[in-house]
């Protein structure tokens, strides 16, 4: 995949900036980076904190023509994951279905939305955050106890340009791998292998039907998390899901 590369020193969101892009006809491989989001955010509205000059926020237009598009975080999280492995070392885990995580603290998370024409997908917006250079006293006071960066995880400066440098060529592979067939059974295979969960693990689901208990019984081919709840799996699509206890 060619990328072309939109750098702005500040910008509402990278998402909504793509978004734009995306439906003035941008191709697939364009790319918004942003050095300060002023209106950064997550999945479930969640707001994203993005000071400026301490972390990644990018956003990569893609066309896929695949509807599947709930595996498309799971395969950001393992560019994502590799990326930062390779670059500083560093072995991240995934939390179903769009976290990064180091030691229990998110260092980053994914964010993808898209359009429509009819049943095909016009574009899907595959945003990432990511914590790299900040220090305990770069977060908010509440969010101290449970996020992390690069720099603090491993104890010494982060460089963002070369986590951008090898995430992107890590994001075209596994856009690649997603447009195969058989190509969703590797990303999920590859994600549960580098999951914090493990099959059997008790787990809670919130959502808008109240709090189901049951165990971990991995990820479905569309994506969905699986879960034993009284001798019986039901699945929970990203959508359906307000928080994860475990």
């Amino acid at each position: 995949m060619k990328f072309i590369i939109h750098r702005f020193e500040t910008c509402s969101s990278t998402n909504d900036v793509a978004k734009e892009m995306a439906l003035r006809g941008a191709p697939e491989g364009t790319v918004v980076v942003a050095d300060e989001q002023t209106a950064g955010r997550g999945t479930k509205g969640r707001s994203w904190h993005s000071p400026k000059g301490k972390g990644l926020s990018l956003s990569v237009v893609l066309r896929p023509a695949s509807a599947k598009l709930s595996l498309l975080p799971l395969a950001a999280g393992l560019a994502v994951r590799e990326a930062v492995e390779r670059s500083h070392g560093l072995s991240a885990r995934l939390r179903w279905p769009n976290d990064i995580v180091w030691e229990g603290k998110k260092l980053g998370g994914i964010l993808c939305e898209s359009g429509f024409l009819g049943n095909r997908p016009e574009y899907a917006i595959l945003g990432v955050g990511l914590n790299v250079d900040q220090e305990l006293d770069d977060f908010p006071e509440d969010l101290r106890g449970l996020a992390v960066s690069v720099r603090m995880a491993c104890r010494r400066p982060a460089d963002g340009a070369a986590l951008l440098r090898l995430l992107l060529p890590e994001i075209g592979r596994w856009r690649q791998i997603f447009a195969e067939p058989g190509g969703g059974a590797a990303i999920i295979e590859e994600f549960e292998r580098n999951s914090i969960l493990r099959n059997g693990d008790p787990l809670a689901v919130a959502g808008e039907q109240g709090l189901v208990r049951g165990l971990y019984r991995g990820i479905d081919p569309a994506g969905a998390l699986r879960l034993l709840v009284a001798n019986d799996i039901r699945r929970f699509s990203s959508a359906e899901i307000v928080r994860i206890l475990q």
